[in-house]
């Protein structure tokens, strides 16, 4: 499988297009960026995690990447992304920003980028999901991150970010593209421990963690 996701790097136009996607696209996010205006609350459990000594397994919906992206730069979290075509100029986008990768999906690659996340924990390095990524169906949690918290016993950390002003793009995520300008409200919710990796712990941690984004969600409408 990880052949098929990775014939595009045969074609030479295609790793062009990669080049100039991911150069063009850097400076556009970071321009818009510089005019956003950020709004936090729920800070003290980032903070009270970070004190604790174990690197968190950041949580959020994936129709929020770009917002996530500018907001948690620079800390060097290593987030999976797929190995096909949209995968590599997003990695080389993301990469821009200070965040590490880890290769694959839930379809392709996922175990091979699980094992790389938990590796990383282990180093002390911060990692986050799209819950619903990387093709939905949207608002629905995907196991992987609370598979995650109980193989590790790094907390998940849940978080939502809605905009003032945005524009929305037709798609299965509904993705929000904040208008120059905009401010951007973050919640930031209370850690969940997964104390197991048996399916049924993981399941019961699944739900309360879809639970949980969506109140974040709510309590910014």
């Amino acid at each position: 499988m990880a052949k098929v996701s990775s014939a595009w790097r045969q074609s030479r136009w295609k790793r062009a297009q990669v080049r100039i996607i991911a150069g063009a696209g850097w400076p556009v996010v970071e321009g818009l960026g510089g005019t956003y205006s950020w709004r936090v609350t729920g800070a003290e459990h980032l903070e009270a995690v970070s004190a604790g000594g174990l690197a968190p397994i950041h949580a959020f919906w994936h129709g929020r990447v770009l917002a996530a992206t500018l907001f948690f730069r620079d800390r060097g979290i290593v987030v999976i992304t797929s190995e096909n075509f949209d995968g590599e100029w997003i990695a080389r986008i993301i990469g821009k920003f200070g965040y590490g990768t880890a290769r694959g999906s839930s379809s392709r690659g996922g175990v091979k980028a699980l094992v790389q996340m938990r590796r990383e924990l282990k180093e002390g390095r911060a990692v986050a999901f799209t819950l619903d990524g990387p093709r939905g169906p949207a608002r629905i949690a995907q196991p992987g991150a609370a598979w995650l918290a109980g193989a590790t016993g790094h907390p998940i950390l849940p978080f939502h970010i809605e905009a003032d002003r945005a524009w929305t793009v037709q798609s299965w995520d509904r993705h929000q593209i904040p208008k120059p300008g905009a401010m951007l409200s973050v919640a930031i919710g209370e850690p969940i421990y997964v104390a197991d990796t048996d399916e049924a712990t993981v399941e019961a941690a699944r739900v309360q963690i879809e639970q949980r984004l969506q109140s974040l969600e709510a309590s910014l409408g």
